[in-house]
């Protein structure tokens, strides 16, 4: 697969021109188990030097899954509590999108877990299955726990409730409305390049780390192989990692 890197390289280019630092994460969603996936996935991670952000869903943990991220390049976030959608009929999925009754033990229940599981190593950080939470969801993290959110998109603020940081992600590689292999890669690149201008003119805030967002148990070659090409560019033209819990 021969992808045309050079318009994120030019905009990267810019960024160096103007001395301004790019922060960059990395965060994988669904985790439960040790497969095979999640072991090429904490490879990649190593091989590239970067910590992977990896979502685990605390109510499915399997007793495989804490020593296989008992590695120098994981970080694990919780990731919901069952990952099953509560959305009202017709709306889009979501299994934090309003309070329900049962919510704040969730959220308490799902940050216990990931601590009991990883120890030190957890990070309070939580991502909400399909990337939708509700205001008043948001608002109750801290009672739980948590100290950040991390959803999809620009974020609007960088304090979106009382001691809550939003991490967004804005990379997605996978085309999860058609085939779900990778989405085009001329389109990818142009996007990536597009929110970094975005940034860099003001439109958006150009303080919050830029992140990838992968999904390891679905991914086609393809995937794979944009997810170490993107994370490479990147890298080579002067991003660096960036270290969250500094940041939450």
């Amino acid at each position: 697969m021969k992808i045309d890197w050079s318009p994120l390289r030019a905009e990267l280019a810019a960024w160096r021109r103007e001395k301004l630092p790019l922060p960059i994460w990395w965060r994988d969603d669904d985790a439960v188990a040790r497969t095979p996936a999640l072991s090429r996935l904490i490879a990649l991670a190593d091989t590239l030097n970067i910590a992977v952000h990896v979502a685990v869903i605390p109510d499915l943990i399997e007793p495989s899954l804490p020593p296989a991220l008992d590695t120098p390049h994981t970080v694990p976030v919780v990731h919901g509590w069952q990952h099953i959608s509560h959305a009202p009929d017709g709306a889009k999925n979501a299994e934090f999108g309003h309070m329900r009754p049962t919510t704040p033990q969730e959220l308490s229940d799902g940050w216990t877990r990931l601590k009991a599981a990883f120890g030190e190593r957890a990070l309070p950080l939580f991502v909400p299955p399909w990337n939708r939470i509700g205001a008043d969801v948001v608002a109750r993290l801290p009672n739980a726990g948590y100290r950040a959110v991390s959803t999809y998109g620009p974020r609007s603020a960088a304090a979106v409730a009382p001691d809550v940081t939003q991490i967004n992600t804005h990379i997605d590689p996978i085309f999860w409305r058609g085939h779900r292999g990778l989405v085009d890669p001329d389109t990818l690149v142009a996007g990536i390049a597009a929110t970094l201008f975005a940034r860099r003119a003001g439109d958006t805030d150009p303080t919050e780390p830029l992140g990838l967002l992968t999904h390891h148990l679905v991914h086609t070659e393809g995937v794979w192989t944009f997810t170490h090409d993107v994370l490479s560019v990147l890298l080579e033209e002067g991003a660096q990692p960036a270290q969250l819990s500094t940041l939450i």
